[in-house]
């Protein structure tokens, strides 16, 4: 089997929780080295997040969070304590031997700790430096605190979507944590990365996730900039304004309904029965020839829908319960959950990689790491003899594998 595709990438992720655990997940498994670099008291929160494998009870290495074990295989672990002048030290001379590092906290906490990016740059001119925050390293929201609906809410993703005339429906995914955060950190990781072959030299990639999840609008902005009009929630062509892409309910469940193409519409309505309706396809929902519609859908059971579209190829799928989905045919044979070998639990079921590659696939098989697990082994990597080693865990500058001040997520 070949290398995988960044097997010669090396990453430190200073991060916590989904985007920054997602985007060092996506590098891990297509072959970066991702050592965590976690604080010697609570860690990765993640980490004590439930549910946990096994029961209710906190786990003493914290590796039987469903959530932590879900972001965080093929990743190693180290526990520094940065505001010991020992563990700055430490960390400073990781970053010598590594390429990219991954910062998820506040705009201006690592330099106010004396290892912001300047002084890694110091230490590793061709280091990249991605921070990841809710609203980027400058503007007049820098230092504001956020999740992902707050920033869904102020670059108007949230307020669009939903029924016309209901609320905001929050997304069952977190569209700025992984879209706005963790993707567009890994694609500008890679981007400087490739930069780097050319000047060798680093640099910082600013991601902010209100940007990335206001990019995710682009259709919509482009349209108001053209004519002006505020798009109202429901009203959207792809968000509840078109009766031929909408969900409809079945005699059993619901379904999807994406006839957009004139092609795709014409034959759900030819294969219906009902020729009448192909003039009403850009008609808007809660009009009479939505009704109509609605009727036809809910005429047939989801399964009845799924036969109708192998029939006529007219893009109407049943929309699955999560268990459905992990269990459908489509999901097996894209291989996308995998089972992982976890020490001290056994096999345990996850996604797999959502990036398929003819010659260098990744690997989703590895293990996630005890806290601390690899403290010893990193730092002797990075040249600390051993004594050296036990001297900065007996000060407490770094500590290895335990669960001495580990914590409830919820505390």
């Amino acid at each position: 089997m070949s290398a995988l595709p960044l097997s010669d990438v090396k990453v430190l992720d200073l991060t916590r929780l989904l985007p920054g655990g997602f985007c060092s997940l996506l590098l891990a498994d297509l072959g970066a080295e991702v050592v965590k670099v976690e604080d010697t008291g609570m860690g990765d929160y993640v980490r004590w997040a439930p549910p946990y494998y096994g029961g209710e009870e906190q786990q003493e290495l914290g590796t039987r969070s469903a959530l932590y074990l879900s972001l965080n295989r093929g990743k190693r672990s180290v526990r520094l304590d940065l505001k010991s002048e020992q563990g700055r030290e430490a960390l400073l001379r990781l970053v010598e031997f590594y390429d990219v590092v991954l910062d998820g906290f506040r705009p201006g906490v690592l330099d106010r700790l004396g290892v912001g990016y300047e002084r890694m740059r110091e230490a590793n001119p061709a280091i990249v430096f991605c921070a990841i925050t809710g609203y980027g390293q400058d503007g007049p929201y820098a230092q504001r605190a956020g999740h992902d609906m707050n920033y869904l809410g102020l670059v108007g993703l949230l307020g669009l979507t939903g029924a016309r005339d209901g609320p905001p429906v929050q997304p069952a995914g977190q569209i700025s944590d992984i879209g706005g955060g963790a993707l567009m950190a890994a694609f500008g990781v890679m981007s400087a990365l490739h930069e780097r072959r050319r000047s060798g030299e680093g640099q910082m990639v600013d991601v902010s996730m209100a940007d990335g999840a206001l990019s995710w609008l682009a259709l919509v902005a482009g349209r108001y900039f053209c004519d002006g009009e505020v798009p109202r929630r429901g009203e959207q062509q792809l968000a509840g304004g078109l009766l031929c892409y909408l969900p409809y309910e079945a005699a059993d469940g619901w379904v999807s309904c994406g006839a957009l193409e004139p092609k795709f519409w014409a034959a759900f309505c030819n294969g219906a029965g009902r020729p009448e309706l192909i003039e009403k396809q850009f008609e808007a929902s809660g009009s009479d020839a939505w009704r109509e519609v609605a009727a036809v859908f809910r005429s047939r059971t989801r399964e009845e829908w799924r036969a109708f579209n192998d029939e006529h190829d007219c893009c109407i799928e049943p929309i699955l319960d999560l268990d459905e989905a992990l269990d459908s045919e489509l999901v097996r044979e894209r291989r996308m959950v995998v089972e992982i070998e976890q020490p001290g639990l056994g096999p345990v079921r996850q996604l797999g990689v959502p990036v398929k590659m003819s010659r260098t696939p990744g690997d989703p098989t590895r293990p996630a790491p005890a806290f601390g697990e690899h403290t010893d082994e990193v730092l002797r990597e990075a040249g600390y003899p051993d004594e050296e080693i036990a001297a900065m865990v007996e000060s407490g500058a770094a500590a290895g594998p335990g669960a001495d001040s580990a914590t409830t997520f919820r505390a």
